[in-house]
């Protein structure tokens, strides 16, 4: 997984050949505030177990790690199930972030940027959204909802295969990268590096940079530095590790939708993206997960190719098709 653009104010920084998106705007520590009103009532939505059992957990990742069991994924989606968080930007680059417990009710900025109540900003009009992690391959119908978890599977897969045998069983094999030198650190007012700390790609979609980390640790931990203190609970902590994985695949970035929304046939394009070759489908997801490397550049790209037969392996093993998917990215022009 490429390092992920967040909604959030950003910088354009080039590093190596990837242009990376940067948190950098400031951060207010004010976790004392809070709702402690009695818990709405949710309906529940089915947990995951019900559409992959562990027996078919294990034959489509037959070589995976043990690190990466059928327990910590289902326990990973069903503890995030609990969590909403309410985004909402003022001005260009003004967030605060409401982070709901829906186990107990409880609502708590986790997020709120110092220039949140300046006159200036709040003159200008908010735009909000809410991601609930409940909705993860569990909003729609049961073939939905299966297509969309062989479109997840399909990223992991590839993101963590160990070898290139072209039988597609090679995926969650990879509990980081192979190369753990380079820290990944990256300016960032929001999510600081914490001191001695390296932010390489770790977990399922190999989540990336000191921003990414905080972010993913504010969402389903409700505090940024748990992450950021301690990036290394993600190749020790399977649970966590599929958290990361599932937060990123629920989490809109900047400018781009959710994995999740496009899969479950929220996303539709606009005439911007229209315009661009963008629509609905697998290649879409491939455009949000790593669009600058391998969308736009014809047919013949090895990446973008293997995720596709990832996924077309997995909609075979879990019983549905996908009859109309754009699954390609070739011709569709990456998000900058």
């Amino acid at each position: 997984m490429k390092p992920f653009a967040l909604a959030v104010k950003f910088n354009s920084l080039v590093i190596g050949a990837l242009l990376v998106t940067i948190v950098s705007c400031g951060y207010t520590d004010k976790k004392d505030k809070a709702s402690n009103s009695a818990p709405a009532t949710v309906q529940a939505r089915p947990s995951i177990s019900t559409i992959i059992s562990e027996k078919q957990f294990n034959d489509l990742f037959p070589q995976r790690d043990k690190f990466y069991s059928y327990a910590a994924f289902i326990k990973a989606a069903n503890e995030l199930a609990n969590i909403k968080v309410k985004v909402t930007r003022r001005a260009v680059s003004v967030y605060q972030l409401m982070r709901t417990d829906k186990a107990t009710g409880k609502t708590t900025t986790v997020r709120q940027d110092p220039d949140w109540n300046e006159a200036w900003a709040k003159v200008k009009p908010d735009s909000t959204y809410t991601i609930d992690y409940g909705a993860f391959c569990s909003e729609k119908d049961i073939a939905t909802n299966k297509k969309e978890l062989a479109a997840f599977f399909a990223q992991i897969g590839h993101e963590t295969r160990h070898g290139e045998t072209g039988a597609f069983n090679d995926g969650l094999m990879l509990i980081h990268e192979n190369n753990t030198t380079l820290p990944y650190i990256a300016e960032n007012d929001e999510y600081p590096p914490a001191k001695g700390q390296k932010y390489y790609g770790r977990g399922p979609l190999q989540i990336s940079y000191n921003g990414n980390y905080g972010y993913a640790s504010d969402c389903i931990f409700g505090d940024h530095k748990i992450l950021l203190n301690n990036p290394a609970l993600v190749e020790t902590d399977p649970v966590i590790a599929f958290k990361t994985a599932i937060y990123f695949w629920m989490t809109p970035q900047t400018k781009k939708p959710s994995a999740h929304d496009v899969m479950a046939g929220k996303w539709q394009p606009n005439a911007a993206d229209i315009a661009k070759g963008r629509k609905p489908g697998f290649g879409m997801v491939i455009n949000i997960v790593n669009g600058e490397i391998e969308c736009n550049h014809g047919d013949n790209m090895y990446n973008m190719t293997d995720r596709i037969g990832f996924y077309q392996f997995f909609l075979k093993k879990l019983g549905v098709t996908d009859a109309n998917c754009v699954c390609s990215c070739a011709t569709m022009q990456p998000y900058q």
